[in-house]
């Protein structure tokens, strides 16, 4: 139980998970909106407006900032794994779920020919990168949340 009590008092660890927890519910609450369709995988899946791992990398390197300030190994380590994922989420992700929807263009109109060998039940996930203004809306986000749970 003490470990629960301590994990739940460690900002660090809230701002971070609280910054994965905002971005999911709002990427969601987007969805629905644009597609005007409840998609419950939104809650739990990547990709789509903010990015969730942008939100959670920026609450975790600034509550770890206001934690032992900016000259400590704790923020250049949260600072670098946070620069990391942000660019990894908007390049090689994005790029990804790019050519997951030519693959799956490419299956939809080989089963329309008649090619039974492939299965057009099996596609390829597509939400799986970040648009550039996806990755900063989170970081934002996180940063923003990280601020005001220091501060509350």
């Amino acid at each position: 139980m003490q470990f629960f009590q301590d994990l739940f008092s460690n900002t660090i660890f809230v701002s971070a998970a609280t910054g994965w927890l905002v971005a999911q519910i709002l990427k969601t609450i987007i969805h629905l909106i644009f597609t005007k369709e409840f998609v419950a995988e939104r809650l739990v899946g990547s990709g789509g407006m903010p990015s969730s791992h942008s939100a959670t990398v920026c609450a975790l390197a600034t509550a770890t900032y206001f934690e032992y300030s900016a000259s400590s190994f704790e923020f250049a380590i949260a600072a670098i794994l946070a620069i990391i994922v942000m660019y990894d989420a908007r390049g090689v992700r994005r790029e990804t779920g790019i050519q997951a929807k030519v693959l799956n263009e490419i299956l939809e109109l080989f089963t329309a020919m008649g090619r039974n060998e492939l299965n057009a039940y099996d596609k390829l996930k597509e939400f799986v990168g970040h648009t550039p203004l996806q990755v900063f809306a989170g970081a934002i986000l996180g940063i923003l949340l990280a601020v005001g749970i220091h501060y509350l």
